[in-house]
């Protein structure tokens, strides 16, 4: 019985020792709302289903917090498996710095560079001929969330311009709707203000200030954009300074609020609620008269690891992430679309398919910020904007004024 039990220990040691070593991946991101916990639970369960290998999720609220808690745990040497950030300069020093897993001979044998588009999408991966993260969605900031039940309560149409809502605000004010939804965190404050800005400027003259920085165009240009955004703001409601972006939805949601100016992650919360586009809610692209769609999203990297099973499942998770049937599982429940058009879209509602649509052209297509201003720039930039939101006293040439000399000063 002895002699049993000590084979038995060994045949046990040596399958240990042949059996394939499972790994945990640890996943920081900020999905934390109802519609963006629905699209991130698709990967978590997507990757679960692959084998042995485990999603450990780490949600941050903020994309600031969660992109600072990724840093420290880099630079202290804890890094986690993976993590959300956006496309632009975030992370460039993580690159240039070798921390990341080069993802290169993946995406070369998948043919990343074949399928994922448009090109501003896949450039912010693609550097210098090295792919460092995984594109995983295009979002677009450039829209517009109404609620029909409300306009139709204060007997008035959908507007069809920026112009246009501002007439019936009022309307929509003495109904006892809040006209325009918008909360108080800077980044909303400065999304909205951006794209009133590419409504105003167009994307010619948008890409030559934000890229170009042309600072005589801004001079000249940026004095309406400024008096525009002030227009909207009589319009806003008093509790909309302590209140998050998804908060701000649900006014649309429960047709309290009118509109809410916001990226198309918003489709996330009425598709949590059961609502219906076109029947509940309108989704605007805007602006309206020529509709645009801008190329901002999420991307995934992945910090080294010293253990190699670690590594072997971060690429079967950027493996999965592009993957036909993920990318169309994960864009319906998130309200974004997928950064490749062989997916099957018969689930697509019909704001998703009008986004499609509009990204078809690539004359429509305005590069998102980021790619152009540093992490400093747009900071800055989103303290200018919230400030001027929020302080009446500011003029709207002093507003320019520091506008310019952020430009004049950008990295």
């Amino acid at each position: 019985m002895k002699k049993f039990a000590v084979v038995a220990a060994m045949a046990t040691a040596l399958l240990g020792s042949t059996a394939v070593h499972a790994a945990d991946v640890e996943v920081i991101h900020w999905w934390t709302s109802g519609g963006e916990q629905a699209a991130v639970s698709v990967f978590a369960r997507e990757f679960d289903a692959l084998g042995e290998d485990k999603w450990v999720d780490t949600a941050i609220a903020g994309g600031e917090n969660a992109r600072a808690a990724t840093l420290q745990r880099i630079l202290g040497g804890d890094a986690p498996g993976a993590a959300q950030f956006n496309p632009g300069r975030q992370y460039e020093e993580l690159i240039s710095g070798g921390m990341l897993l080069d993802l290169t001979p993946l995406a070369e044998k998948e043919g990343w560079a074949d399928f994922i588009r448009p090109a501003s999408i896949s450039e912010a991966c693609l550097v210098d001929g090295h792919w460092w993260c995984v594109p995983v969605n295009i979002h677009s900031w450039n829209w517009a969330w109404a609620s029909m039940p409300a306009f139709e309560k204060a007997g008035v149409e959908l507007p069809t311009s920026f112009d246009d809502f501002l007439t019936k605000a009022p309307k929509l004010k003495e109904a006892g709707v809040i006209p325009f939804a918008i909360g108080g965190e800077s980044w909303q404050i400065n999304g909205a203000f951006g794209v009133i800005q590419t409504a105003m400027l167009g994307l010619a003259d948008r890409e030559k200030i934000l890229k170009d920085k042309d600072l005589e165009l801004a001079k000249s240009k940026m004095a309406d954009v400024f008096t525009k955004f002030r227009e909207f703001k009589q319009f806003s409601d008093e509790g909309s300074a302590n209140r998050n972006w998804n908060d701000t939805t649900n006014l649309v949601v429960t047709d309290q609020a009118a509109m809410q100016i916001m990226g198309d992650w918003a489709r996330g919360e009425f598709g949590v609620a059961g609502e219906v586009a076109g029947t509940d809610y309108a989704c605007l692209a805007l602006p309206v008269e020529h509709p645009t769609v801008s190329t901002g999203g999420d991307i995934f990297l992945f910090p080294k690891q010293s253990d190699p099973a670690v590594e072997e499942a971060q690429l079967k998770m950027a493996s999965m992430m592009v993957n036909p049937q993920v990318q169309a599982l994960f864009n319906n429940a998130k309200g974004s679309m997928p950064i490749r058009d062989d997916v099957d879209m018969s689930l697509a509602d019909d704001c998703m398919k009008k986004g499609l649509e509009i990204i078809k052209d690539p004359a429509n297509i305005a590069v998102d910020a980021g790619r152009w201003l540093s992490n400093d720039t747009t900071g800055q930039m989103n303290d200018l904007v919230a400030q001027f939101w929020a302080d009446d006293s500011m003029t709207v040439d002093a507003a320019v004024e520091q506008y310019v000399n952020i430009l004049q000063t950008a990295e």
